[in-house]
């Protein structure tokens, strides 16, 4: 048919609209570029060989161990998996593996006490170590854009200085006449010097000093992201300002609050050095008992159970917490 603005014209639809250019549809079984695809794969694998290097086969060795028994003797466990004999070795020595070093933790309360108390020195710092990071990654978002290369180095400057050398300046700093005892007399806030060193205050002190930076970082690539304009737009609403902070800048910083005490709580559990340099014998954590059965008791079968029941603690909870983020940004899609 044609259309009737163009009849008087003499002009039909059909001859003012181009006919589509011709493309050869391409054969089923065209070579793809092979070299693209195996740089891909390769590319793809990298991280996954990684893991499988420094991840996986370090944990099978451990799991190994742990079902194994103390021995006097090189390497300090049996059985020894003769991989000379090949399958047939390695078939004799799984038959002689056990549960007994797992069934030991659950009965000796030396170890559940050490993961309650592990968890919860990690917890409080973790705490802690949050409201005393956010004001300081607050104000670095809010700072003059020029301003912001130089904050984030001032964070990352500990960094440059030995993780050991920073737990023993504490040691200077809080004991009994130390700089802060000594500098809290001179000012005449006290009259006698704190008891601080070989404490629980001395390892939270060192924990958040330690893991600061690890909670600052996210939060600031959080929160210098933030739109401020809907801060204005929540105080032109008339919103108070501590309810425009709990209901705008909070959220819009959550995944930078999680990201941070991921970073800081994971290792705070599985801490050694602080705990061994500040908080002395009377403080019990998890990392200080795996170093004592490794090399004071060599028992190597019983460190290695506590490894992975660590291992199996942190690595639950992550991987329950990612796919309950996943189904809900499946569900906000």
């Amino acid at each position: 048919m044609t259309d009737p603005s163009l009849s008087s014209t003499g002009i039909t639809r059909s001859e003012t609209v181009p006919a589509p250019r011709y493309q050869p549809e391409a054969p089923e079984n065209a070579p793809t570029n092979p070299k693209g695809g195996w740089g891909r794969f390769a590319f793809i694998c990298v991280p996954y060989l990684w893991l499988l290097l420094f991840f996986l086969v370090p944990f099978v060795i451990v799991a190994k161990i742990s079902l194994s028994e103390a021995a006097v003797s090189i390497p300090p466990y049996l059985p020894v998996i003769d991989w000379s004999r090949g399958l047939a070795g390695l078939w004799e020595a799984a038959e002689r593996w056990s549960l007994d070093n797992y069934i030991w933790l659950t009965e000796d309360a030396l170890y559940w006490q050490a993961y309650v108390s592990s968890l919860q020195i990690a917890f409080l710092s973790t705490l802690l170590t949050l409201l005393v990071g956010f004001p300081i990654a607050y104000g670095m978002a809010r700072a003059p854009r020029s301003w912001h290369p130089t904050l984030v180095m001032m964070v990352i400057l500990p960094f440059w200085t030995s993780f050991l050398i920073r737990v023993y300046a504490w040691i200077g700093i809080l004991k009994s006449d130390g700089l802060l005892n000594q500098t809290l007399i001179t000012i005449g806030i006290i009259d006698e010097p704190l008891v601080i060193l070989n404490t629980s205050i001395a390892v939270y002190i060192g924990i958040i000093y330690s893991y600061l930076p690890f909670m600052v970082l996210p939060l600031y690539s959080s929160l210098e992201k933030l739109d401020t304009t809907l801060i204005e737009a929540a105080e032109d609403l008339g919103c108070p300002p501590w309810k425009t902070f709990w209901r705008v800048t909070v959220p819009l910083a959550l995944p930078g609050m999680i990201a941070g005490c991921f970073l800081v709580f994971i290792p705070a559990v599985g801490e050694f050095v602080i705990p061994d340099l500040l908080g002395g014998s009377s403080t019990l954590m998890i990392g200080k008992t795996l170093w004592v059965e490794f090399f004071s008791n060599r028992d190597w079968p019983v460190a290695s159970a506590v490894a992975i029941v660590l291992l199996v603690l942190l690595i639950i909870p992550i991987t329950l917490f990612q796919r309950h983020e996943t189904r809900r940004n499946e569900g906000d899609v």
